[in-house]
């Protein structure tokens, strides 16, 4: 049976979070606070001023939790993975799972990629509930409604759209109007959009700056769905910031690899429950049992 392990992105930070995980492994803490330049323990501990959901900080923080945690399960000898996953931020710590880079390049990188989506605003994002893709940009085009991208497509039940504050106004409006669930994200800018090119751009640049190896073990890709691609590392990283999370279809790929795989969540069960949605919406459902005889 295949075995996957999921990490979580942006969103699943709480505060107090990462406190055993800080405990156990007081070197890596200090070395990360040290590449931070801030407190990492204090913040997550405490969270000032709500500074845990802000960019800048939420990435580097649940990226160090995620892998502290992650080097726990290999301390304790737990199962090993056949395949990584991760949600947005998430698939930095699946890179780092399966030996793309070490920790502090992967911290690096998160900072920067905090700082860089961090300065992005002017917009937003937006979960939509119950309204497969084509219907959903049919919608928009028949109400007027433009300049939003597809953001996410988490489940097959929800979707997430990304654009200006003015257009997601538009299209809440419409929403309201039709009936259609929606819930507004607590983010700053429109990620995963058209919108995060400049960004795109300069975190392009400051890849490039770095070397990586290949996967030791597969890793599914946001932007397309699929396992990484020899030396794509850099053009998939970058192209990340402005592509859709592919979560349905990265998980559909573990579905046609094993329909029975298995799948562990390192600190969450967000990622579990959307799995488990993916994987029901695939299997078809049981005919009615007609009855035969008298």
């Amino acid at each position: 049976m295949v075995f996957a392990i999921l990490f979580p992105g942006q969103g699943s930070q709480f505060r107090g979070m990462g406190k055993d995980a800080f405990e156990r492994y007081p070197g890596l803490t200090q070395f990360a606070c040290d590449v931070l330049d801030y407190d990492l323990v204090a913040l997550c501990r405490d969270n000032p001023d709500d500074a845990l959901s802000r960019t800048e900080y939420t990435q580097p923080a649940l990226y160090t939790v995620n892998a502290l945690q992650m080097f726990e399960r290999t301390r304790r000898e737990d199962r090993p993975a056949d395949c990584y996953l991760g949600h947005s931020l998430g698939e930095y710590n699946a890179l780092l799972a399966a030996g793309v880079f070490d920790f502090e390049t992967g911290l690096r990188l998160v900072k920067k990629r905090g700082e860089l989506m961090a300065a992005a605003s002017g917009g937003g994002m937006t979960a939509v509930m119950d309204t497969p893709a084509p219907q959903l940009l049919d919608i928009l085009g028949q109400d007027g409604v433009d300049g939003l991208d597809i953001a996410g497509f988490n489940t097959d039940a929800q979707l997430v759209i990304a654009g200006p504050a003015q257009a997601l106004r538009a299209a809440h409006a419409t929403f309201k109007e039709r009936g259609i669930r929606f819930a507004p994200l607590r983010v700053s800018a429109p990620f995963h959009s058209r919108y995060m090119e400049p960004a795109r751009a300069e975190f392009e640049r400051y890849l490039k700056e770095f070397t990586f190896a290949e996967p030791m073990a597969e890793v599914v890709a946001n932007v397309s769905g699929r396992p990484y691609e020899k030396g794509a590392i850099v053009a998939t990283l970058s192209q990340q910031l402005v592509e859709p999370v592919r979560w349905t279809d990265s998980v559909r790929h573990l579905l046609a690899r094993d329909p029975r795989f298995a799948c562990e969540e390192v600190g969450g069960k967000s990622l579990l429950r959307m799995v488990e949605k993916i994987r029901a919406a695939a299997i078809p459902a049981p005919s009615p049992t007609k009855k035969t005889g008298p």
